[in-house]
């Protein structure tokens, strides 16, 4: 059997081919993919060759936010065909001492759908079939669309940047960075009870959709930095701060606008950056990092079909799967596009 699939060779070298694919063996599903996102990292790999230390050295399958309808099950497998399902891309290797402690993020031998980390590289989720692990599809609702069940990855990745803040509820809640993870991030916070939440960005289309995602107040950043000052009066107003864009100024601004003991989660990822090391300590602040999900994959499935959490205002652009570089620039260009998914 045959798929079509886009493979990133370089910088800018995205390329559609076509592949074998193998009938699925015990405790494994043929998907017939159906929604892809392009996320920020699969963004690094086109635009820039990796990021950080992380590298695409070889050919790579992009993908890792995606989801399927089961055409036929292995050996053991109840999921029937015809079912929608969003993948989770995420495979602790369960052996390791990080997986045996009950950290399965932290897994030493991690294998993460798409990624360029490992050598060789983890294929992803761009292709017109896939086999899979069934245990890494989850059951979509009744009424959720492809689309909207393909978004299941990254409002995981929001739920459990929720989990390292602790309790939100009645929080006055600060989103630097309108992304589609910021938005998602709005969302969440709005969900779990925060009493106000403020988003910045530098993009008026980014910031429209984070009011339909639940923010009370935007601030483009760009045009009007001075608003941020009210935030600073009496050493900080916010008691939460999820950082989404990993900008300098933004962290510099989270710092500034907190208030003493307040949290800051630090959800986007850059290189190295200086930070005010002298505010975070005068003012006792705890800093969290935070990276993908584990448990969350499955709450966010069930939000998502609930429609709890609405992810439909960050779909912004589907493209065919032929079009997956014209997807890419697309989906590089903020000041149209928020989530580009690719269709199959």
């Amino acid at each position: 059997m045959q798929t079509r699939l886009a493979r990133l060779y370089q910088k800018g070298d995205l390329r559609v081919e076509a592949d074998t694919v193998p009938a699925p063996g015990p405790g494994e599903v043929l998907l017939k993919m159906a929604a892809a996102g392009i996320c920020g990292s699969d963004l690094h790999y086109y635009q820039d060759g990796g990021f950080g230390p992380i590298r695409v050295r070889e050919p790579i399958i992009p993908g890792h936010e995606a989801s399927g309808i089961v055409s036929q099950a292995g050996e053991g497998v109840d999921l029937k065909p015809g079912t929608l399902v969003a993948v989770n891309p995420s495979q602790p290797c369960g052996a390791c001492e990080y997986c045996r402690k009950g950290l399965p993020i932290h897994c030493l031998d991690m294998r993460f759908m798409g990624s360029a980390m490992r050598l060789p590289h983890e294929q992803g989720m761009f292709r017109e079939w896939l086999v899979v692990p069934a245990k890494q599809c989850f059951e979509a609702g009744a009424a959720t669309t492809a689309a909207e069940a393909a978004c299941s990855e990254p409002l995981a990745v929001c739920l459990h940047a929720a989990s390292r803040a602790g309790d939100i509820e009645g929080n006055r809640v600060l989103v630097t960075g309108a992304g589609p993870i910021g938005c998602l991030m709005v969302a969440v916070a709005r969900h779990r009870g925060a009493a106000e939440i403020v988003v910045t960005d530098l993009a008026d289309a980014t910031l429209e959709r984070a009011k339909a995602m639940g923010a009370g107040r935007t601030v483009n950043v760009s045009r009007d930095a001075a608003a941020l000052s009210e935030f600073e009066a009496g050493k900080g107003y916010f008691d939460l701060v999820f950082e989404c864009s990993a900008a300098d100024p933004a962290i510099r601004s989270a710092i500034a606008a907190i208030r003493p003991r307040g949290t800051i989660v630090q959800v986007g990822v850059t290189g190295e950056i200086p930070v005010p090391l002298n505010a975070i300590v005068g003012k006792e602040l705890h800093i969290h990092g935070t990276q993908r999900f584990h448990e969350e994959f499955a709450t966010a499935v069930a939000l998502i079909a609930s429609r709890e959490i609405d992810v439909r205002p960050i779909i912004s652009h589907s493209l065919p799967l032929e079009d997956a570089d014209a997807a890419f620039k697309l989906a590089g260009d903020r000041t149209t596009a928020c989530k580009v998914q690719l269709t199959f």
